[in-house]
């Protein structure tokens, strides 16, 4: 009997419509300008329901109900903070070799340390109860790790979460270490639950891929963040808030942006890999930036028209509006979330999606191993 190796496919670059998964967590419509989570539109969750519910909805499959509610929250919140003994550690090591000044640099390290002082096993090794319970302690520890890394750097001791405020009001509370205001808490729980997941985008594939060769959870996640941290990914809405402060005012938005494309420079916050039309993301966000008003708001809303004609006349092949990195700086700025924190904060949401992913990743049992196409010299050639 004779086998025959499988022809390669050659795929797209960024392999760009290549399906190469199945998923029950969500997907998005970029013609139809529509995304969901499971079977729920993500803009009426984000609208409707808290960040726990959504939380609840992609690791466990359902929105909850009341008596569900009660429970999960318990869960996350015995979850939400270390140990004493893990605390020390983590402490430590977020003061000897965090980022600085860039606490997702310091989240990664921190995560990867937790991973290992709590012993989190691989995941070809547990059943699928014991990975829901990793899934779920990696996800609430985030929130602690990126604030108690912003606080270190800024001369600051962490602080303890609050349940009692919710995962998002505890957040914001750990961060800045004052009440926080009820259209804030309101503000960002849309922001998070907005980007808890885009179907496969890089660090979520990431993350699945190292979910597929059965490593523990804190390894996909630390993965996840690695992806994030590009500038392509996570790290455009602040870039996208330094975009308005270098437009300054609504009348030069438009010479602002048309130097930009003359100069083949990209024009942080528009355009998406996917939606061909308005960004859904971006059109709730603007919404909340309206609500919570102030200088910032009225420049983005104003300056976004004018962007997007410039956009329109220098390249009228391609729609391109504001993506939801537009708008989510100004949301979090609006909530007093300072620049260093913007993609930390992304990360406190995607981390859902991520474990999500990863779950149903383990569930598959087999490594994802595609193949490459050799374009260098011939081969073999003799030694020199």
């Amino acid at each position: 009997m004779t086998t025959t190796t499988p022809q390669p496919i050659v795929t797209p670059p960024g392999l760009a419509g290549v399906v190469v998964a199945d998923t029950a967590v969500g997907d998005v419509r970029g013609d139809d300008g529509f995304f969901h989570y499971r079977q729920y539109d993500a803009l009426d969750l984000a609208r409707h329901v808290t960040f726990e519910d959504v939380w609840h909805l992609m690791v466990r499959g359902t929105l909850p109900d009341a008596a569900q509610a009660r429970a999960w929250a318990a869960e996350v919140a015995a979850a939400a903070e270390p140990a004493e003994d893990v605390r020390r550690e983590l402490t430590e090591v977020l003061r000897r070799f965090g980022g600085g000044d860039d606490p997702l640099v310091s989240l990664r390290t921190a995560l990867s340390a937790y991973g290992a002082l709590t012993g989190l096993r691989p995941l070809w090794d547990l059943d699928p109860e014991q990975r829901t319970a990793d899934a779920v302690r990696v996800a609430a520890i985030v929130p602690w790790l990126v604030t108690a890394a912003h606080r270190l750097a800024q001369g600051e001791q962490p602080l303890a979460p609050r349940p009692e405020l919710g995962v998002v009001g505890s957040y914001l509370w750990l961060l800045s270490g004052e009440e926080p205001r009820e259209e804030h808490v309101r503000a960002i729980s849309r922001y998070l639950c907005l980007t808890v997941d885009h179907g496969f985008n890089a660090s979520t594939f990431t993350a699945r891929v190292i979910a597929s060769t059965g490593a523990d959870l804190a390894a996909c996640v630390v993965g996840g963040i690695g992806a994030l941290s590009g500038p392509l990914h996570g790290g455009a809405p602040s870039r996208a808030l330094d975009a308005l402060d270098a437009i300054g005012t609504v009348d030069n938005a438009y010479p602002w942006a048309l130097e930009q494309l003359r100069s083949g420079e990209r024009v942080m916050g528009f355009g998406h890999a996917i939606y061909r039309g308005p960004d859904p993301r971006s059109e709730l966000l603007r919404e909340t930036v309206i609500e919570l008003g102030g200088p910032t708001a009225e420049l983005a809303v104003a300056a976004e028209a004018e962007v997007v004609r410039a956009l329109a006349e220098h390249k009228p092949e391609r729609v391109l509006r504001a993506n939801v990195e537009y708008y989510a700086g100004v949301v979090m700025q609006s909530c007093g979330i300072p620049r260093s924190m913007f993609t930390p904060t992304f990360a406190v949401s995607r981390v859902v999606g991520w474990t999500a992913h990863v779950l149903e990743q383990a569930q598959q049992r087999k490594i994802i191993r595609p193949s490459s196409r050799y374009v260098g010299p011939p081969a073999p050639q003799p030694l020199p």
